[in-house]
Protein backbone atom coordinates (compact mmCIF):
# COMPACT_ATOMS: atom_id res chain seq x y z
CA UNK A 1 0.00 0.00 0.00
CA UNK A 2 1.22 3.58 -0.82
CA UNK A 3 0.03 6.58 1.00
CA UNK A 4 0.99 9.99 -0.79
CA UNK A 5 0.84 13.67 0.91
CA UNK A 6 1.21 16.73 -1.27
CA UNK A 7 2.15 20.03 0.41
CA UNK A 8 2.84 23.48 -0.46
CA UNK A 9 -0.04 24.81 -2.23
CA UNK A 10 -1.63 27.90 -1.44
CA UNK A 11 -2.39 31.29 -2.48
CA UNK A 12 -0.39 33.60 -4.65
CA UNK A 13 -0.45 36.56 -6.83
CA UNK A 14 0.32 36.24 -10.51
CA UNK A 15 3.55 35.95 -11.32
CA UNK A 16 4.83 34.69 -8.38
CA UNK A 17 6.35 30.75 -7.77
CA UNK A 18 4.99 28.05 -5.27
CA UNK A 19 6.77 25.07 -4.68
CA UNK A 20 4.54 21.45 -4.14
CA UNK A 21 5.61 18.71 -2.85
CA UNK A 22 4.35 14.56 -2.67
CA UNK A 23 5.90 12.55 -0.08
CA UNK A 24 5.36 8.85 -0.57
CA UNK A 25 4.93 6.00 2.44
CA UNK A 26 4.69 2.77 2.96
CA UNK A 27 6.46 -0.45 2.88
CA UNK A 28 10.10 -0.63 1.25
CA UNK A 29 9.69 1.30 -2.05
CA UNK A 30 10.41 1.76 -5.56
CA UNK A 31 8.59 3.72 -7.02
CA UNK A 32 8.09 4.12 -10.94
CA UNK A 33 6.46 6.55 -12.80
CA UNK A 34 5.72 9.94 -10.21
CA UNK A 35 3.80 12.75 -11.54
CA UNK A 36 1.30 16.18 -11.05
CA UNK A 37 -1.84 16.42 -12.65
CA UNK A 38 -4.54 19.41 -11.33
CA UNK A 39 -8.36 19.68 -11.92
CA UNK A 40 -9.73 23.64 -12.38
CA UNK A 41 -13.12 24.02 -11.36
CA UNK A 42 -16.01 22.44 -13.67
CA UNK A 43 -12.95 20.75 -16.18
CA UNK A 44 -11.51 17.60 -15.92
CA UNK A 45 -8.13 15.98 -14.52
CA UNK A 46 -5.70 17.18 -16.84
CA UNK A 47 -1.71 16.03 -16.75
CA UNK A 48 0.79 18.52 -16.10
CA UNK A 49 4.03 16.57 -15.38
CA UNK A 50 5.61 13.29 -15.42
CA UNK A 51 9.10 11.58 -14.31
CA UNK A 52 9.37 8.58 -15.03
CA UNK A 53 11.41 5.67 -13.40
CA UNK A 54 14.09 6.37 -15.38
CA UNK A 55 13.68 10.47 -14.72
CA UNK A 56 12.63 11.09 -17.98
CA UNK A 57 10.51 14.32 -17.25
CA UNK A 58 7.62 15.17 -19.80
CA UNK A 59 5.23 18.57 -19.51
CA UNK A 60 2.00 19.71 -20.04
CA UNK A 61 2.61 22.15 -23.40
CA UNK A 62 0.60 24.81 -20.84
CA UNK A 63 3.11 24.73 -18.27
CA UNK A 64 6.82 23.79 -20.28
CA UNK A 65 8.98 26.54 -19.62
CA UNK A 66 6.97 27.72 -16.33
CA UNK A 67 7.33 24.43 -14.26
CA UNK A 68 10.10 22.22 -13.36
CA UNK A 69 9.25 18.44 -11.93
CA UNK A 70 12.17 16.61 -9.84
CA UNK A 71 12.18 13.61 -7.07
CA UNK A 72 14.36 12.54 -4.75
CA UNK A 73 14.22 8.67 -4.47
CA UNK A 74 16.09 8.16 -1.42
CA UNK A 75 13.12 10.11 -0.08
CA UNK A 76 10.23 8.69 -2.62
CA UNK A 77 9.20 12.28 -2.76
CA UNK A 78 8.30 14.43 -5.87
CA UNK A 79 8.60 18.05 -6.22
CA UNK A 80 6.56 20.61 -8.49
CA UNK A 81 8.58 24.17 -8.76
CA UNK A 82 5.70 26.59 -10.66
CA UNK A 83 7.07 29.86 -11.21
CA UNK A 84 5.42 32.64 -13.38
CA UNK A 85 2.14 31.67 -12.46
CA UNK A 86 -0.96 32.57 -14.25
CA UNK A 87 -4.57 32.36 -13.01
CA UNK A 88 -5.34 29.95 -15.12
CA UNK A 89 -3.16 27.58 -12.91
CA UNK A 90 -5.73 27.65 -10.29
CA UNK A 91 -6.55 24.26 -9.69
CA UNK A 92 -6.32 21.05 -7.14
CA UNK A 93 -2.83 20.00 -7.77
CA UNK A 94 -2.25 16.05 -7.34
CA UNK A 95 0.19 13.85 -6.87
CA UNK A 96 0.15 10.59 -8.46
CA UNK A 97 2.73 7.46 -8.49
CA UNK A 98 2.97 3.92 -9.62
CA UNK A 99 3.94 1.03 -8.01
CA UNK A 100 3.91 -2.65 -9.25
CA UNK A 101 2.20 -0.66 -11.98
CA UNK A 102 -0.68 0.23 -9.53
CA UNK A 103 -1.39 3.84 -9.77
CA UNK A 104 -1.93 5.81 -6.82
CA UNK A 105 -3.43 9.03 -6.03
CA UNK A 106 -2.48 12.15 -2.98
CA UNK A 107 -5.62 13.57 -2.18
CA UNK A 108 -4.87 16.83 -3.65
CA UNK A 109 -3.67 20.58 -2.86
CA UNK A 110 -4.93 23.73 -3.93
CA UNK A 111 -3.20 26.26 -5.81
CA UNK A 112 -5.02 29.65 -5.94
CA UNK A 113 -3.50 32.28 -8.28
CA UNK A 114 -4.68 35.73 -8.14
CA UNK A 115 -4.68 38.55 -11.05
Amino acid sequence: QVQLVESGGGLVQAGGSLRLSCAASGSALSLEHMGWYRQAPGKQREFVALSSSRAVTTYADSVKGRFTISRDNAKNTVYLQMNSLKPEDTAVYFCCASYRGKPYWGQGTQVTVSS
